[in-house]
This record gives C-alpha cells, structure tokens and sequence, in this order.
C-alpha cells in the first residue's frame, strides 16, 4: 500500500502514446522536423553564497519559456498528468518548455563530446542512449513529469525516439518479500531486484539493441509474471522511480552477485549504481506535509476508482467508510512512505541535476540546477 500509482496506458515501448497535434497557445507549433530548439538568452545572477546549483525563481524560469515551443494540448496534458496532479497546459508551459529546452541541449552537448571523441581515437562513432532519471516521493508527481517530458522530447527531431521505464517492474515480486520480511519495506531500496535494474540501465546505456523490463500491475500490486517490454536502442530512455538517484549499496543491504552474468560479477567488483549510468537528473521536490495530503486525496480518489476492481490488490479498501480508510493509509505514509522519504529518497537530492520544487498547489516555485 506504500506504492499506489495511477498511469495512462503506454505503448509497446515503454513511451507514453503520442500525439501530433499543435500547441492550443496562440503562435506556438510543434517544432518542424530538422529544426533544433531555441537557444535561452537569459543569464541571471548567481548568488554569491557558496552552492552546487543556480537557482531560479518561478518568474525568472518562466520568461525562459519563450524559446522554445510547446507542442502540446491541453487534452495532451489530461492524458499524461498522474492521478491527484492538477497540473494544466499553462503550467506545461511555465516549466516544461525551459526544461525540454535545456534537455536537447545537453543531448546535443553529450553527442558533440561522444563525436569529438571518436574522432581523437580514431574509432567509429558508437552512439548510446541519452539517460534522464526522474525522483522523488510517491504522490510528489514524478510520474507526470517523467512522462510530459518523454512525450515532449520525442516531438523533437533530434530526438524523435523516447522510451520511459518505470522502476516499479524491478521491485521483486510480493511472495519474495513476505519471504524476506521486506512486505512492509515495498518501495525501499532492498525491496527492489538492484542487480536487475543494474544490468537493464547498464546494457541499455552501452547501447544494447534491444532490452526487456519486467512490468508490473497497480492492480494486483506485483510483478507481473512472464510480461516485459521491449526497449530498443532509444535516443533517449527516461528513467522514473523512488531511488533511481540512490549510491552503490556498501556492505550489508547489497545484493549478491549473480556468479553466471559477467555484467553482475563487474557490476559487484566496481560497486556501480543505476546512477552512474545517469546523465540528466531531476529531483521533484515538495514539503513533506503538501505530499502527503495529495497521498491522501489520490488514496481516496483510487477508493472510488481504481479499488472497485474486483481483482485490485486494494479492493478491500473499497467498501469499508472513508475515515477508516485513510487512518489505514495515513499510517502506510507515516510508516513506510514518509520513512523512505527521510531515509533514502530525500538524501538523495543533493545527487540530482535539476531540482524542482513545488508548492502546496503543485505548482513550480523554485529550479535549482546544477552548476556545469
């Protein structure tokens, strides 16, 4: 009960579905095929106070959305916003247009950088997959973020092929947890197949032509037996899960090595994470107090919903009264969600790129990035 999520459908690919259609602002387009993005302008003042990253107010980000245009609908927007997300089409194009914006230009920064490099060598170009991770708590957004973004970036054509991989298919399956003691810890950093996540991201970024995730129901809340999808050496894979910005474990809590896959044994000896294969970051932050209100309203919203399934995991939710129902999932927050923010979510801030902070109405207030 620590994990409920509500997603649109995706395709085959592990991308959100697409659409063609022009922007519903007056004057913005999707861009034409062949055409990069606008540049930004803008410089701001950096603070003189010692800090890894340059922040921007909602205003000074906001006149960054200028420069580039957004090719989406509001009805583009309903589709991918997450369950309990308000988030509208002027709000798509307050922070997403600055953010895909900035996202082509260090796809364009690292595929320069890729070249010149081959050329130095003397080698052919060999080119890999662009990674962009997105965390943050469950009900903080992430979902809707991941997915405007993949969606956004593949209206590119610098980028028109974008894959998004939820780390929810990872999680090892609900019987391996009642096993290992770990039911009530589902969504920390050992209720997940690390090794598995590991080799995925690892054999995705050296450029794999093709690499299957697991996929797992928000219905029955496991793993689903037998079922992957596909992904195909993409221009960019966008990464969304709890702890996909979380360090190599050291000592105890690790996995052990799988004996049989070469990849594990060298994953095992040079203690890498997921995030070592991370290129671009986004932390989407908020107050602890602002998440679990929306964790609450999106509980009570899946109750009326999505637990009336006679096959949800949740099902049970369904008939008994609304109080008694969010006392059940105030406690799963205070319990599990909110000790995984504290503990291994929240510490991982600091790792990330870009930081987007919202308020109490899910609205941007504040980006923080990361000083190149």
């Amino acid at each position: 009960m620590g994990m409920i999520e509500s997603r649109p459908p995706l395709r085959d690919n592990g991308s959100p579905p697409a659409s063609r259609e022009t922007c519903g602002i007056p004057g913005r387009t999707a861009p034409a095929r062949g055409a990069a993005p606008a540049r930004m302008r803008h410089t701001w003042p950096v603070s003189s106070a010692p800090s890894p990253y340059i922040e921007f107010s909602r205003d000074q980000w906001r006149a960054l959305a200028s420069t580039t245009p957004l090719p989406l609908t509001q009805a583009d927007v309903e589709k991918l916003r997450g369950l309990g997300d308000p988030i509208d089409l002027a709000e798509v194009d307050v922070v997403y247009r600055p953010l895909t914006a900035l996202l082509e230009d260090y796809i364009a920064t690292a595929r320069e950088r890729a070249r010149r490099i081959s050329d130095f060598l003397g080698v052919g170009p060999h080119p890999t997959p662009f990674v962009i991770a997105v965390a943050g708590s469950v009900a903080v957004g992430k979902s809707t973020t991941a997915r405007l973004i993949a969606h956004l970036l593949g209206r590119f054509p610098q980028t028109p092929r974008v894959a998004l991989v939820t780390t929810d298919g990872f999680l090892l399956p609900n019987a391996v947890l009642e096993e290992r003691g770990l039911t009530a810890r589902k969504g920390f950093p050992e209720s997940y197949d690390r090794r598995a996540l590991l080799d995925f991201v690892a054999a995705v970024k050296s450029g794999a032509e093709r690499v299957k995730a697991p996929v797992y129901s928000h219905t029955v809340y496991d793993v689903v037996p037998g079922r992957s999808v596909a992904i195909e050496r993409p221009d960019v894979l966008v990464l969304e899960g709890l702890n996909v910005l979380q360090p190599a474990p050291r000592g105890h809590g690790a996995d052990p090595p799988d004996p049989r896959n070469r990849a594990s044994r060298a994953a095992e000896a040079s203690a890498l994470a997921v995030s070592d294969f991370i290129d671009f970051s986004i932390y989407v932050d908020a107050d602890p107090r602002d998440i679990r209100r929306w964790y609450l309203d999106r509980f009570l919203t899946l109750k009326r919903t999505a637990f009336q399934d006679p096959g949800s995991y949740f099902q049970r939710y369904a008939t008994v009264p609304d109080d008694i129902a969010l006392a059940a999932a105030d406690e799963v927050w205070e319990s599990v969600n909110l000790a995984n923010l504290r503990e291994n979510i929240a510490p991982t801030r600091g790792r990330a790129t870009l930081v987007l902070r919202k308020d109490a109405d899910h609205h941007m207030t504040r980006v923080l990035l990361r000083k190149i």
